[in-house]
């Protein structure tokens, strides 16, 4: 079988890579170049990541590639990152990114290229049953990645192939250094490649402008001010500056809500504040693996943010959006977020989350 790896430079895809290499598959490498900055002190990786990966490829013997798709990157996942921002939501590229770019124009290119299959070093599993397929939990759940994977198809999932579906991290990191990987003792990436190292903060404002405001209380005391209200998230405590207030009850500050028409970041104190917590959501852009919703309403396990441990819930759904009841309290659940639904190891699915039944700042509390 021809199979084209993506390879990041990583140590999970150049794993990926060499386990399809030895189980006999006619196996290529692809870098993907998705960002290009100018700024030496970006820190975005992208040429060293680039050369890690030719260097694996040349070690293995087989064919490197690369090709840019920071065009389709921009229009396709970056505009939609800073269309949220300014809405006031939080969003996710990763997830965007899967279903757009490395399983859509990166395959797409696969595929013209004459290629059976595309394998990336992603922690998950698919597999064809009951005339479908399902994507399933990684065997390391503490690094499985279907949360950000829910959005892909029946095509896209088809055509993916998981080498790393059933190792540990620990036993990928073994397998590398056994082989003598260049990359066996690289370090993860962390975060978003087009801020690297730079303040995220200094980065979002040379898109958006940023507008100082006032940090006030949900019954509108003035605490401090705000560098800029796209800045901050539900139940961010970092950052806010205004820690040993003399009126305060001596617990930290967290972001509890914002105005973007009045440029008002509201905050209160405590981990628990109930402006924080939520028993239900609204959510929207609702995507199914199958292609359809399991049933009008059903009972599953759903994740608001990638880790969290899965919680139990009601979800009904009205066209291309649903309601999603949980029977525990949820807390700091961030609208742009997505929410994702499982059944055992099977991921169903999710959408984006557009708002909850948090108390609303204003209201009687």
């Amino acid at each position: 079988m021809r199979i084209v790896v993506g390879m990041s430079g990583g140590v999970d895809s150049s794993v990926a890579a060499l386990l399809l290499q030895r189980a006999g598959h006619e196996v290529s490498g692809f870098f993907m170049q998705n960002w290009e900055d100018q700024d030496p002190e970006s820190g975005c990786h992208a040429d060293a990541d680039r050369k890690d990966a030719l260097a694996v490829c040349a070690q293995l013997g087989i064919r490197f590639h690369s090709g840019n798709f920071a065009a389709d990157y921009r229009t396709r996942v970056f505009q939609h990152f800073l269309d949220e921002y300014r809405a006031g939501r939080t969003p996710n590229p990763d997830v965007l990114c899967n279903h757009e770019i490395k399983f859509g124009a990166f395959l797409e290119a696969v595929r013209a290229a004459g290629a059976d299959k595309l394998a990336t070093g992603h922690y998950a599993r698919n597999a064809f049953s009951g005339g479908r397929w399902k994507l399933l939990r990684a065997h390391d759940q503490s690094k499985d990645q279907t949360y950000f994977l829910h959005t892909l198809d029946q095509e896209q999932l088809g055509a993916a192939v998981f080498p790393l579906a059933d190792l540990d991290k620990t036993e990928v990191r073994r397998i590398a250094a056994a082989a003598a990987l260049p990359v066996a003792a690289k370090k993860d990436s962390t975060g978003i490649c087009f801020i690297g190292e730079r303040d995220f903060r200094t980065f979002l404002s040379t898109f958006i402008p940023a507008r100082p405001g006032a940090l006030r209380t949900p019954e509108g005391t003035a605490v401090g001010e705000h560098q800029g209200a796209m800045f901050y998230t539900l139940g961010q405590r970092a950052g806010l500056h205004i820690g040993g207030r003399a009126a305060g009850n001596g617990e930290p500050w967290y972001v509890v809500g914002k105005a973007m028409a009045s440029n008002t970041v509201y905050v209160d104190q405590g981990h628990a504040s109930h402006w924080l917590q939520s028993r239900s959501l609204t959510a929207n852009a609702l995507h199914w693996v199958a292609g359809v919703a399991p049933a009008p309403t059903f009972q599953c396990m759903a994740m608001t943010r990638y880790r969290q441990p899965p919680q139990a819930c009601t979800v009904e759904v009205a066209g291309d959006t649903c309601r999603v009841s949980f029977e525990a309290v949820q807390r700091a659940v961030a609208p742009g977020q997505s929410v994702v639904f499982y059944r055992g190891d099977e991921c169903l699915g999710g959408a984006v989350i557009a708002a909850t039944d948090a108390p609303a700042i204003g209201a009687p509390a």
